[in-house]
């Protein structure tokens, strides 16, 4: 695919649009200029940089083709660098000088990229070139880079909750009149802590149905990698910001009044849950976080879901996402490679196949390659707990999560996954880790029912393995997280266990960290 128009007109500016800047919204896009061309492009750096989901290519580039349709269609010229293209470089800046060349353009812009090496990328480049170089805002977020670095300067842990109440007031969501919280209190997590009992019913699955097999023969035949079910025949995720703004009325319509009360939940059956799905069109920016908070609170407003559902959702997208972005764009470059705890085992084998006899992993697992999503208790509570425990390598890790799910941009992921998930930043997020043993999983859930392993055994060959890897990574890392006053009842249980049982439960962690293969 290429501008129609190349052969016979020159540009003098080359707007770049990357694969999680679909936004058609944009300033960018009210007026049309054909002295500007769109630059949209399908390359290996991009494909290539981690090992992604197969489901992950092929939606941003479906997605990609599709608002390049959508630009043309609109009176705007584009071009569109397919990844079989001839004249591939496979960079991104090698393209964008290729084109500059050949357009004859002057002048190159960007809108800011989300990720770090990108942003650098850009700016090294751009300082190479007698090219005018210009960054511009994506129009996406609703806080700046370093809003959340401003409020923290000073504190030694950068804790959401403050800046979660800052932002609930800067948007005035969720506020009476005078400025207070409704209901009283800023946070109802406590409510939204049940197990799902079988209903109400899971809603079916609102999301679209497309056929991308062409463009999958086209991602194997130019030798792309991946892992996952592609699934491409029938592929569930939206293509642009239509079908991105049918989910989101699907989801406050059907889902969004039981979200509060399940959003821990974990069921066999039920997979989705109420969950809503969307975060792939929002990192994607099919959709803005501001329109989507603003409906789900007129579904309290209007009387159509309960407050604890409603401000549960509004404080995972408008604190925790952005809270998020805040701590990346603060520490980086060098937050991807903490390791605060000094664990270094690699992943188990089974990361990649979900063939393990631990059944809450094989089912987290096993889904999240089939579908490319799992929902945060999923990320969190199940595989993230069991690399915490296991201690496993959190650069390794972070790798795994940000290809496998369809949702994983670095931005986001990486904090989500170094920080909160397995503490190797060194409690910067978290106030204390995120571990549990096999009493939690079975509290929430039907994992643990049909398990090869007993969830309330401690030691022996059919112990649930959380609990002894639970009790050993507090033993393990007791001068770490000792003096830890959230954790002193864990710590006063442990010192309760006999020398014999404490020394029983250690050698059992011990086997099974060194055959984590075989779990």
């Amino acid at each position: 695919m290429s501008d129609s128009t190349a052969a016979t007109h020159s540009a003098h500016t080359l707007r770049l649009v990357l694969g999680d800047q679909l936004n058609p919204e944009h300033s960018w896009f009210r007026k049309v200029d054909l002295q500007v061309v769109y630059v949209l492009m399908e390359v290996r750096q991009e494909t290539d940089y981690v090992l992604h989901h197969a489901q992950k290519i092929l939606a941003i580039f479906a997605a990609m083709r599709d608002f390049a349709r959508q630009l043309r269609a609109d009176g705007h010229r584009v071009r569109y660098v397919s990844i079989d293209d001839a004249s591939n470089r496979q960079s991104i800046p090698g393209n964008l000088a290729a084109l500059a060349v050949h357009y004859g353009a002057h002048t190159v812009q960007w809108q800011q990229p989300d990720e770090w090496r990108l942003d650098a990328q850009l700016q090294a480049w751009a300082s190479s070139q007698q090219l005018t170089c210009k960054a511009v805002d994506s129009e996406h977020f609703l806080t700046a880079r370093d809003d959340l670095a401003t409020q923290m300067r000073g504190r030694r842990q950068w804790l959401m909750e403050h800046f979660y109440r800052t932002m609930r007031r800067r948007y005035r969501l969720l506020l009476d009149e005078h400025e207070q919280p409704v209901g009283g209190q800023w946070n109802f997590d406590r409510d939204n802590r049940k197990p799902w009992p079988g209903t109400p019913a899971e809603p079916e699955d609102w999301r679209p149905l497309h056929d991308h097999s062409t463009l999958w023969e086209i991602v194997q035949r130019s030798n792309v990698q991946s892992f996952g079910d592609a699934q491409a025949d029938a592929l569930r995720w939206p293509l642009n910001r239509q079908e991105a703004m049918r989910c989101l009325e699907a989801f406050v319509t059907h889902a969004l009044p039981h979200f509060g009360d399940y959003e821990d939940a974990m069921s066999s059956q039920a997979p989705r849950l109420f969950h809503s799905l969307l975060s792939f069109a929002l990192n994607v920016k099919m959709l803005h976080p501001l329109e989507v908070l603003q409906c789900a609170e007129a579904a309290w407003r209007s009387g159509h879901a309960p407050l604890a559902a409603v401000e549960g959702f509004v404080r995972q997208l408008l604190g925790w996402r952005e809270y998020i972005r805040g701590i990346y764009w603060a520490h980086m470059p060098g937050y991807e490679s903490r390791n605060a705890l000094d664990h270094h085992l690699s992943l188990p084998r089974w990361f990649w196949t979900g063939d393990t006899h631990m059944r809450c992993l094989q089912q987290s697992i096993k889904q999240s390659l089939q579908t490319a999503h799992a929902h945060h208790i999923q990320r969190l509570m199940v595989i993230g707990n069991f690399a915490l425990l296991a201690g496993l390598d959190p650069v390794e890790l972070h790798r795994w999560y940000l290809g496998i799910y369809i949702d994983a941009f670095e931005w986001v992921e990486l904090p989500n996954t170094l920080g909160m998930s397995q503490r190797a930043d060194g409690g910067l997020i978290a106030t204390k880790p995120y571990v549990s043993s096999g009493a939690y999983l079975q509290r929430m859930g039907d994992y643990c029912q049909g398990c090869a392993y007993t969830q309330k055994q401690k030691t022996g060959p059919s112990a649930c393995p959380f609990n002894a890897l639970y009790w050993d990574f507090f033993a393990r890392h007791v001068d770490v997280l000792g003096s830890n006053h959230r954790l002193a009842l864990v710590y006063r249980q442990w010192q309760k266990f006999p020398p014999g049982q404490q020394s029983a439960l250690r050698t059992h962690a011990q086997q099974l960290r060194d055959q984590l293969d075989h779990l």
